[in-house]
């Protein structure tokens, strides 16, 4: 760790990057001055794709995006006093389009309900909430998101239910798109207000564009602030120094030219909230690619297990600090601090740079197709029945060929696999809100092996780190736990339930993982409480 005030920060537009010179100088060869020797900072907000080299798939509508979603603002205004009386906002997306808006909800205290999962306990949980106060914002850039239109169509189905007609049920949702998407042509069909985002801006980087100010707008956040905050650090983006963006993305492509490839994103307890799910997804699709990448593990917090080690960068984030307040609580490496909208264009300039650093396109996300591939596949022909290699208590184990026959020993010999350059990645297709207690898992196995340990609820890592999972290094092992379902729900004018959907989904990725030879190791809840609390009781016991 580096003494954060010993050296000066890098501050512009109310956002301060403190530690990142120490960190981008320790690289032999530092990347901040190839990368301005490079004219890297011009270039990139004068939106030169060939920063990239000549194959890049650049969307750089990202860099100025903030200006033009002004344009938004009385739509948005006039959108939030005709629904005043929906006072409860439920965003259907995933990836791109819910992890932002959710941060921004969550940092600002205003309620958003995000629904990103395919969980039938948790859609039909949903469901039930405050119907005749819902406002659903359906968020798809492509507009065939198969978790997003399987939402449409159970909320659709649930208002008419309720006793709704068609013209008073299309009341209740708010469409975001890009123009010319599936989904702009059937919320035409179905008379549902709909607002097209920037085409010009992938589904990563569209924080500050509809997909992100939308739902954040509905659920009453004043977004015109966090434009405001985006704009005041734009200009500092094309500057050699006094570029936080610069010494940020400088810092991220330092530490994995010296071996430290994994980025501990930890809180700092100072007003923004869950940023660390966004910024891993931004990471890891950006960069995950080619057998190399940076890797993101979002910590629970400053002391959590996983913020140390020969290969981590730790990268504290919060808001503005205190005077005399030591950045990132005392254990960062590097510590970003400022309002949240700067924090977007931040991470987002920071991305782009590291991947110039590392050679990667950051726009494309070649393998995010397989899984999705797999499912379709699998829904189509219906899923094969499988074997568990034995079972303990309320867990099904699904284990490769030699493998203990005790779940802490097939746990223990999973972790022990991982050597000195292995991660370890927890995938639970599970209820985000009924089985929340799972993602305890993280901290207690990482705490047991050492190594960096990532935890993420399925489908959503799908559109995060699932692109890493297959296009990164190939030094993953995975731990993917499942859940019996009792209660199925089914998809309106689909030929399947969301519980089969589910489990398409998650054995689409283990077909994914398993074609790359990493090690999967499935473990099936057959009672979910009951399953959960052993698990973790075993986990535990890893380290004895």
């Amino acid at each position: 760790m580096t003494d954060l005030l010993a050296g000066p920060a890098e501050v512009a537009g109310g956002l301060a990057v403190h530690g990142a010179d120490a960190v981008d100088a320790s690289a032999p060869e530092p990347p901040r001055a190839a990368l301005v020797a490079r004219d890297v900072p011009a270039r990139l907000v004068a939106k030169d794709p060939t920063l990239w080299g000549p194959e890049a798939q650049a969307r750089l509508g990202w860099v100025d995006t903030h200006r033009r979603s002004r344009d938004l603002l009385p739509q948005l205004a006039e959108l939030a006093a005709e629904l005043a009386d929906l006072d409860h906002v439920v965003l259907a997306g995933t990836g791109g389009s819910s992890l932002a808006p959710e941060v921004i909800a969550r940092s600002l205290g205003r309620p958003l309900t995000v629904l990103d999962t395919t969980d039938p306990g948790q859609v039909r949980a949903a469901l039930a909430d405050r119907l005749e106060r819902t406002v659903v914002v359906i968020s798809s850039k492509s507009g065939s998101t198969v978790e997003t239109d399987s939402h449409r169509r159970a909320y659709w189905q649930a208002f008419l239910d309720a006793g709704m007609s068609e013209a008073e049920t299309a009341r209740h949702f708010v469409v975001v798109t890009d123009p010319g998407s599936p989904l702009e042509a059937t919320a035409a069909e179905l008379g549902v207000v709909t607002i097209l985002a920037d085409p010009e801006v992938g589904g990563r980087y569209s924080a500050l564009t509809a997909f992100g100010l939308v739902p954040s707008a509905l659920a009453g956040v004043a977004v015109t602030d966090l434009l405001d905050d985006a704009d005041a650090l734009a200009g500092s983006l094309g500057r050699d120094r006094d570029n936080p963006g610069l010494a940020l993305g400088a810092a991220l492509g330092a530490a994995a030219a010296t071996g430290r490839s994994t980025v501990a994103l930890t809180p700092d307890g100072t007003g923004v909230d869950g940023l660390g799910d966004w910024a891993e997804q931004l990471l890891a699709e950006s960069t995950g690619k080619r057998g190399r990448g940076i890797l993101p593990v979002v910590l629970e917090s400053p002391d959590a297990p996983g913020a140390t080690g020969p290969d981590v960068l730790t990268v504290s984030y919060g808001g503005a600090l205190e005077p005399g307040r030591t950045p990132g609580a005392g254990v960062a490496d590097v510590a970003v601090n400022g309002p949240l909208g700067a924090h977007f264009l931040a991470w987002e300039y920071a991305t782009a740079v590291a991947a110039a650093a590392l050679g990667v396109d950051p726009f494309d996300q070649p393998n995010v197709a397989e899984s999705k591939e797999n499912t379709a596949r699998i829904l189509a022909a219906g899923t094969s029945a499988e074997t568990p290699s034995f079972t303990e208590g309320a867990i099904e184990v699904y284990a490769p060929a030699g493998a203990p026959h005790d779940l802490v020993g097939v746990l223990r010999r999973l972790l022990d696999g991982l050597g000195e350059d292995g991660y370890l990645a927890v995938t639970a297709y599970l209820d985000r809100w009924g089985d929340a207690a799972v993602a305890g898992l993280r901290p207690v196995l990482a705490r047991a092996t050492g190594r960096p340990v990532t935890f993420g609820w399925g489908p959503r890592y799908l559109h995060s780190t699932g692109q890493y999972h297959k296009g990164g290094p190939r030094v993953g092992s995975y731990l993917q736990l499942t859940g019996a379902v009792t209660d199925d729900l089914p998809v309106p004018g689909r030929p399947y339930t969301f519980g089969e959907l589910q489990a398409a989904q998650a054995a689409g990725d283990r077909q994914a993982l398993a074609g790359r030879e990493r090690p999967v190791l499935r473990l099936h809840l057959t009672e979910r409480a009951a399953g959960v609390a052993q698990l973790l009781d075993a986990a535990g016991r890893t380290r004895t």
